[in-house]
């Protein structure tokens, strides 16, 4: 029973768009001898659920829309024997409504994948004795034990104990923060090296997993929905027409030509101006690597004032690289320093000091260094034995557990690379401090001529990051830009967000992470990450960047400005040639079989005219071709 009722739901609507499809070639080339018109396959599969949510609007809601108009086209269609009229409105109508159920299950399955993030366990500590317990049941207050490689269950702080946290999932930065006995920790975070006892603070609903479940889950619920412009004349063009054919029926006493108003004013090219337009600028966008999920998105996207950006993994490639090995012992070659911090930190999980090693390799193109000896100290950095010497690498604190401490001198070098954004790892040996190794997230080498391509397209570029104030004003200043945003969670994003659409301000997000779904949900239009993005921020999100491209942004702005453009000369189009149409019907020039040509001439012109968005590009625009050709040409 739920086999069969998954095939009904899922698919049994493409079933019939493809039936639907196959039988109006069939009826357009004549390709099966039918004792009727094949057209009518397409009318009875597609058409009639039309007519039948049309009837139950105006029956129980008096709710006139765009369907009310496609049912008065498919009944003139039918009445005059325009059958293929009457199939291929329903078919192209039932494909609309096709696509925007799936975007709404593709989205609600997205919000399904974060609530499974929530732990369903815990290790309640109980004196000496520890028990599992369902995560949910945790009290304020109570102990519980986190091990390696275990997502953080409740809220609290570090009681005993010293770890590296993964806090990607609320910051959205990639490297793990150092924590030890004091320092609090957030629920869905995951325990990466060393095991602790904490301290539940906030637990079930209160939590800052669940938090942010429900900021994404309420986040669009007051995002002003695109509402079609047949949609927004429909109820008057049904009575301009109904009470246009009546009254030439009274007057003239010929129903015929009543029934040739109905056809003309059948609104064909009103209905289809929009989503013909919509569809050929999808694939304009598809060809440039952006997925969109939602064609709404693109209306709203012709409308933003200001995008915001996450910084890792948007602005930046998201992953750590060695930015400069300093040595503060003029003896001691840089080189060698490198190479032995490569391979004291051969074995450690860190990704700093993965990043060193490969680094390294890459650079130098050499074997490591021998190593022996070696210690991960969670929370702090490693220590080994290499050609002899006793290495150590990490934060402030092991150096202080080691009774060492920096010079004026060594902290102002050191100093020079924080205000830059860097994070440094702090080498000894032999028990003196030895020098440093800075790492930081490389920006994206298209990212200043995206920037600068969408000031030109009339947009503000925003920067919202959960990185520290040093970090985001280096990036900012690099890519010049003013309005910045750091240490954000999820909610302070949704909130800036939020603050500035209530002032009249439409805001696109551009973000690749889970914190980044409330924000990408809340804002006008959400665009993620699609190579190196989240599933939950893709689901979230209207649009994705499928090869992670942001230099497309600017050439995806103007598209969505031109589709417009192209919508309102459609609709201008259609309008014209109804009215004009109606008036050589009202006057009994214009028979019903004409005025059908006429009908469809309009909307082939619609379609033919929207078609031209597949192949645009803005004259004087750069169109790069995918990073590659980027890379080439800036190389060149």
């Amino acid at each position: 029973m739920d086999t069969c009722k998954q095939f009904v739901t899922e698919k049994g609507p493409v079933l019939c768009l493809v039936l639907s499809g196959l039988a109006l070639a069939s009826s357009i080339f004549d390709l099966v001898a039918l004792p009727f018109d094949a057209a009518w396959v397409a009318i009875l599969l597609c058409g009639v659920p039309i007519v039948w949510e049309a009837l139950a609007g105006l029956v129980t809601r008096f709710d006139i829309k765009a369907d009310v108009l496609v049912s008065l086209a498919l009944v003139a269609s039918v009445l005059i024997g325009e059958d293929f009229a009457a199939g291929e409105i329903a078919f192209i109508m039932q494909i609309g409504s096709f696509l925007e159920e799936r975007t709404v299950a593709r989205a609600q399955a997205g919000l399904e994948r974060l609530v499974h993030l929530s732990p369903r366990t815990a290790r309640l500590v109980e004196g000496e004795a520890m028990r599992v317990v369902p995560a949910a049941e945790v009290p304020v207050g109570a102990i519980l034990r986190v091990l390696p490689g275990e997502t953080i269950p409740v809220d609290g702080v570090i009681r005993e104990g010293r770890t590296s946290v993964d806090q990607s999932i609320m910051t959205g930065e990639s490297l793990p923060v150092d924590k030890e006995t004091g320092d609090s920790v957030a629920s869905g975070t995951v325990n990466q090296y060393g095991a602790f006892d904490m301290e539940a603070t906030r637990v079930g609903e209160d939590s800052s997993l669940q938090r942010m479940i429900r900021l994404v889950q309420s986040a669009d619920a007051g995002k002003a929905k695109i509402v079609g412009l047949a949609d927004r004349w429909a109820t008057w063009i049904v009575v301009a027409a109904l009470a246009s054919a009546a009254g030439i029926w009274a007057v003239a006493g010929e129903i015929i030509r009543a029934v040739t108003i109905l056809v003309v004013f059948c609104p064909c090219a009103l209905v289809l101006a929009t989503p013909t337009a919509i569809m050929a600028a999808m694939g304009n966008a598809t060809r440039h690597g952006i997925l969109v999920r939602a064609g709404g998105a693109l209306e709203r996207l012709a409308q933003v004032t200001r995008i915001a950006f996450d910084k890792t993994g948007t602005l930046t490639y998201g992953e750590p690289h060695v930015t400069a090995i300093h040595s503060f012992d003029e003896a001691m070659p840089e080189t060698t320093l490198f190479a032995w911090t490569a391979a004291a930190e051969a074995r450690s999980e860190h990704p700093l000091g993965q990043a060193i090693v490969a680094d390294y390799l890459q650079e130098e193109g050499r074997v490591l260094p021998a190593a022996t000896d070696f210690m991960m100290l969670p929370g702090r950095g490693v220590r080994a034995l290499v050609a002899g010497k006793r290495l150590v690498a990490g934060n402030l604190r092991l150096l202080a557990a080691e009774g060492l401490t920096l010079t004026e001198k060594q902290t102002a070098q050191v100093e020079r690379f924080l205000c830059d954004g860097c994070t440094v790892i702090y080498l000894a040996l032999d028990g003196k401090v030895a020098g440093f190794a800075a790492l930081s997230d490389r920006l994206r080498s298209d990212a200043r001529e995206t920037m600068a391509g969408l000031r030109q397209a009339g947009t503000e570029p925003v920067l919202l990051t959960g990185d520290n104030e040093s970090a985001a004003w280096h990036i900012a200043r690099t890519l010049s830009l003013t309005d910045v945003r750091a240490a954000c969670l999820p909610e302070d994003k949704l909130r800036y967000i939020e603050a500035l659409q209530t002032k009249g301000e439409n805001v696109c997000m551009v973000g690749d992470g889970i914190n980044d779904a409330p924000a990408l949900k809340k804002a006008w239009v959400g665009i993620a990450m699609g190579g190196a993005g989240s599933d939950i921020a893709i689901d979230a999100a209207d649009l994705a960047l499928v090869g992670d491209d942001i230099h497309e942004l600017p050439h995806l702005l103007r598209l969505s400005r031109h589709m417009m453009r192209v919508i309102r000369w459609n609709l201008t189009f259609s309008m014209s040639l109804n009215f004009i149409a109606i008036i050589l019907a009202a006057t009994g020039l214009l028979h019903p079989v004409v005025g059908a040509l006429v009908h469809n001439a309009g909307s082939v012109f619609v379609i033919i005219n929207s078609a031209f968005l597949l192949t645009w590009q803005e004259k004087g625009s750069r169109s790069y071709g995918g990073p590659a050709v980027y890379r080439q040409a800036e190389t060149t």
